[in-house]
């Protein structure tokens, strides 16, 4: 077996994404967490293979791409995609520059484009400049990221800082002209010196122009958006099968890790339902208590009476003052193993529907459930599917699980997300 599409995302809420676009788009997809072992066990269109490395060391984030790379080349992969944040969030070093450099390295490309443009969650790009919604990028609440805060919308300027090649613009006065527009603007820039094009894009109908430019091209750089249009260019189209999982079973339960401003208004909506909600204390888990059986204790009788919320997100200014005593990476790494602890726990004991919202929650999550394949299913809100996967602690029954990226989904996407599934 060959794969047409190889992917590699920098986070496991992220892998989750892109794979979500490409089954919508008729692609049938696995998603790896980390780098598989051996070959797909199944025929599949697409492999996303998940890492998290877009706040790790940018030599660790690019020796870890370049393994999946590998890996990806060894199943026949026709096209490569490295997949990043519809808000282009990364370090002041990096990754996405540095990793999309090694990539072009490896592959042995002189050009690729990058955009982060997912307008189905309100991410587009105009003129280069990136917009959340009606705000540009620096004045929303990515601003205050804990980890990747972005204090700049311009990402031609953002991408060039991280990077050795010259980086250039496809604007919206080509991208509104189409396929050919597109195609004959990057063969300008190429003739330019320009290795690596930002472009524009303000719709879903922009997305599908750009996916079929980049037909032919060994690399491509972006947010989901542009997977929407990729599988065209392998002659797949949509398929209602592609989404099919096993029925849903268990207790129900949230963790929210995320601090972002819509994981904030989602954990409020979900409260003011009158749902179980408990909330974990930084400063316990920063002393050595062990805050997660303690929770447990709390949380497991009350799953039988419906769905719980376990979270740790807080406002901009109580993240700031925690951070501020213990450190961000200390007690950031010290609440995903409070809150992975709690997962496992609740797996344990019956929750067969879990919800975690926020990336680097997900990926401790995913790694102490012991997932490493995930079958994707049907769509909650945009960018956030229904998986199904076995784990290591739940008796070979499997769990249905959503990885929520901290800054996507509707305001009460904590209450209707279990109605999305049968």
């Amino acid at each position: 077996m060959s794969i047409k599409l190889g992917c590699i995302a920098d986070d496991f809420t992220g892998a989750t994404d892109l794979a979500n676009n490409l089954v919508q788009a008729g692609m049938r997809v696995l998603q790896a967490i980390g780098i598989p072992s051996g070959p797909p066990p199944v025929d599949v269109d697409a492999v996303v293979i998940a890492l998290k490395s877009r706040t790790e060391a940018t030599d660790v984030a690019v020796s870890e791409t370049l393994e999946g790379l590998r890996w990806l080349q060894e199943q026949g992969a026709q096209q490569i995609y490295f997949k990043y944040c519809s808000t282009f969030d990364s370090t002041a070093q990096g990754n996405i520059g540095p990793v999309t450099e090694a990539l072009m390295d490896a592959l042995g490309t002189d050009f690729t484009i990058a955009t982060p443009a997912f307008p189905d969650n309100n991410r587009t790009v105009f003129k280069g400049y990136l917009f959340v919604g009606d705000v540009l990028l620096h004045e929303s609440g990515m601003r205050n990221h804990p980890l990747t805060p972005m204090t700049d919308s311009n990402l031609v300027r953002v991408m060039q800082s991280q990077c050795r090649r010259k980086v250039g613009l496809i604007d919206y006065s080509d991208v509104s002209r189409g396929v050919e527009a597109i195609r004959h603007r990057m063969q300008a820039l190429r003739a330019e010196g320009v290795s690596i094009a930002i472009v524009d894009a303000v719709s879903n109908d922009d997305l599908l122009s750009i996916g079929e430019a980049v037909k032919g091209l060994s690399l491509v750089t972006a947010g989901s958006g542009v997977a929407i249009g990729l599988p065209q260019n392998f002659n797949l189209s949509a398929n209602n099968q592609a989404a099919a999982l096993p029925a849903a079973q268990g207790y129900q339960a949230i963790v929210s890790g995320s601090c972002s401003v819509a994981t904030n208004n989602q954990v409020a909506a979900f409260m003011r339902a009158g749902y179980q909600a408990f909330a974990l204390d930084p400063v316990q888990i920063a002393s050595g208590k062990d805050v997660a059986s303690t929770m447990l204790e709390r949380i497991l009788p009350a799953l039988a009476q419906g769905p719980v919320l376990v979270y740790s997100t807080s406002d901009p200014k109580t993240v700031s003052q925690v951070q501020s005593q213990f450190g961000a990476a200390p007690i950031g790494a010290q609440v995903e193993a409070t809150i992975a602890n709690i997962a496992v726990g609740m797996v344990h004991a019956g929750v067969g529907q879990l919800i975690v919202a926020g990336g680097e929650t997900s990926g401790a999550c995913v790694k102490a459930l012991g997932i490493t394949q995930m079958q994707i299913g049907p769509q909650i809100d945009p960018g956030v599917p229904w998986c199904y996967a076995l784990t290591g602690v739940d008796g070979g029954k499997g769990v249905h699980i959503t990885l929520k990226s901290g800054n996507f989904g509707s305001e009460d996407f904590f209450i209707k997300a279990f109605s999305r599934i049968a």
